[in-house]
């Protein structure tokens, strides 16, 4: 979009139009997706993947689900290093007409930027892998309920310890 700025006005041009026939509710109409409203997966300059998720709630499970673009050197058939992770787990990783598509299961176990890292590897070959870096900007249980992006679907939450529901009452 350009925005132009005249006296006190913004002028706006392409992206969004506006309905002003009468007797027709107004509705916005978006003329391409927004790249906002879905996980970008972007090629690093060391060959690694960032994934970014948006915005999570703490104690949330999510699944996680995006086309990583293919890598010659891996070939078709991936699969995930063995290597454990306790908040992110690869479920399913199938080849598609533009890469990979790769779904995971993902806790929101800490507030702020975080980052968790999974290693893809080639099933045919020993040596070829591709590390993939999923970011996501994890809030607080006050902060109300994120929109989330295209790509990512709440799948539970975990129980918070919270001291003030305790049942432990301590010395008195």
């Amino acid at each position: 979009m350009d925005f132009t700025k005249k006296g006190s006005k913004v002028k706006c041009h392409g992206g969004v139009r506006f309905g002003a026939e009468e007797g027709v509710a107004n509705h916005v109409h978006f003329e391409e997706k927004l790249h906002d409203s879905v996980v970008m997966v972007t090629q690093e300059e060391d060959g690694s993947f960032l994934v970014k998720v948006g915005f999570l709630k703490i104690s949330h499970k999510y699944e996680i689900s995006f086309t990583l673009p293919a890598v010659r050197s891996l070939g078709r058939e991936l699969c995930a290093a063995p290597i454990p992770h306790l908040h992110l787990k690869v479920v399913d990783i199938s080849p598609g007409t533009d890469g990979h598509k790769v779904k995971c299961e993902y806790l929101a176990h800490k507030e702020g930027v975080v980052k968790e890292d999974l290693k893809l590897t080639s099933e045919m070959s020993d040596n070829p892998c591709v590390k993939v870096v999923i970011q996501a900007r994890v809030l607080d249980r006050l902060h109300g309920t994120p929109m989330l992006l295209e790509g990512v679907k709440c799948v539970g939450t975990e129980p918070e310890y919270d001291s003030e529901q305790s049942d432990w009452q301590g010395f008195d």
